[in-house]
């Protein structure tokens, strides 16, 4: 692991105080997460806030130590401005391809539901309040009914900036050897990466996870997505005047 660079160590700091503020303080976490766009409970704030946000202590100390362990190797490269709009542009992005499936998912059912004699406006005043009516179950497939539910489970964490963490390492430090702890092997970035981002691909299209329910799948994707975008573009442009390996931004 490499020492630990100055805004990797604020930025772990914030997600620990977050992390712990939100056990004194319950309401935060709602207030923070991400919601569904649709929803009364959407605030403008929230595809940022709720990068600074954790379900569970396993959930913030994975996502951490991958802060810690990739973060710092790219702001020592990059300087800490192009770290951190690459950061949070990777995090912003997971949640707008987040929010986008979401709606897809969601207006699957929402259309159903309308063709079947439901009313949207009913249908909305129902679920804003955190309910649902066992009659749509007899008109949605059990699939279509989990999506449409699920689409409006808050999100919370920083795991789409940490795959567009993943990406850029492997893009500068292709051979690098990753000795993960529950693989015994050490396998070089540029296979691991690409390996992972496709087991959360299948995931969140076939709804297997062999890492358990309640993962936001398709945020891993569009965060690994913006930062493979991102590394392409600096690197096809690497020799003029906005190299992406200069520490100015």
């Amino acid at each position: 692991m490499n020492n630990m660079t100055n805004t990797v160590k604020q930025l772990l700091l914030l997600n620990i105080l977050f992390f712990v503020g939100s056990y004194f303080v319950p309401q935060a976490t709602d207030l923070l997460a991400l919601h569904y766009f649709e929803s009364d409970k959407f605030q403008l704030w929230q595809p940022l806030s709720h990068m600074f946000m954790h379900g569970n202590l396993m959930h913030i100390f994975f996502n951490m130590f991958a802060l810690v362990s990739f973060g710092s190797a790219l702001e020592q490269f990059w300087g800490p401005k192009k770290f951190l709009f690459f950061y949070f542009s990777c995090g912003i992005g997971a949640a707008l391809v987040h929010s986008g499936v979401n709606y897809y998912y969601f207006h699957d059912g929402l259309n159903t539901l309308i063709t079947n004699g439901f009313q949207k406006a009913e249908i909305f005043k129902i679920l804003n309040e955190g309910k649902f009516m066992t009659s749509w179950q007899a008109v949605l497939s059990p699939s279509t009914f989990d999506a449409m539910i699920s689409a409006l489970t808050p999100t919370v964490g920083a795991s789409g900036a940490i795959y567009g963490l993943l990406v850029a390492f492997a893009f500068m430090f292709p051979n690098a050897e990753l000795a993960l702890m529950f693989i015994p092997v050490p396998i070089k970035a540029k296979y691991f990466v690409p390996a992972i981002v496709l087991l959360d691909l299948f995931s969140g299209v076939t709804g297997y996870s062999i890492f358990g329910g309640g993962i936001a799948h398709f945020a891993h994707v569009g965060g690994a997505a913006v930062g493979f975008l991102m590394m392409w573009y600096w690197k096809k442009n690497q020799f003029n005047n906005n190299r992406w390996d200069r520490k100015s931004f």
